[in-house]
């Protein structure tokens, strides 16, 4: 068990964590392996999954239109499961960038792109992307040309998406991993251009 004073030395973030575990396994609120099996949870559900689904689809065709027609199916050939209700993959191209938003609450895919960012659940983002999405990619650092239709997507419990990311120039001689490292969670999203 981690004592007070073994804190002392953390970052801020660590020390709150380490803090709050303390506490609450002295309520009896947690044990270690609850904590355990938390912590192995999120990093088996990070946006890694998504990525790897994104980078084969970049480097087999077949699979791709699989992905674009099923994802769910396809995201089971790779031993990938769970995500509740619906998952739909919608892909980026030349003509079209498309952008998901939950409306509503927060729905998310988290089996393939793991915890949701903050932003993404806020009210300011939800209502935003609806009303001027090409405005609001822009503040987060995404500059749509304006030749450029932006499509926005609303997850619901029942269907949930994750966009394909145009797959980058200049990585023909790239394998499947080291396409799957350049693919982010905000690229799946929508909101980042990987």
């Amino acid at each position: 068990m981690t004592q007070p004073h073994d804190v002392i030395h953390l970052p801020p973030p660590e020390q709150r964590t380490a803090a709050l575990e303390r506490v609450m396994k002295e309520k009896g609120l947690v044990t270690d392996q609850f904590i355990d099996d938390v912590a192995g949870m999120v990093s088996d559900l990070g946006p890694m999954i998504g990525a790897r689904l994104v980078a084969r689809a970049w480097i087999d065709e077949d699979f791709r239109r699989r992905l674009l027609d099923d994802a769910k199916a396809a995201a089971a050939e790779l031993g990938i499961g769970g995500p509740e209700g619906e998952l739909v993959a919608i892909a980026n191209t030349d003509e079209v960038h498309n952008v998901v938003v939950c409306t509503l609450c927060s729905c998310y895919p988290w089996a393939v792109l793991g915890l949701p960012p903050n932003w993404y659940k806020s009210p300011a983002y939800r209502a935003r992307m609806v009303r001027e999405p090409r405005g609001l990619l822009g503040e987060m650092g995404l500059d749509i040309p304006d030749e450029v239709e932006v499509h926005v997507w609303d997850s619901s419990a029942e269907k949930r998406f994750m966009i394909v990311p145009q797959r980058p120039e200049g990585t023909e001689d790239h394998d499947e991993d080291a396409l799957a490292a350049l693919v982010t969670r905000d690229g799946m999203i929508g909101v980042a251009a990987l």
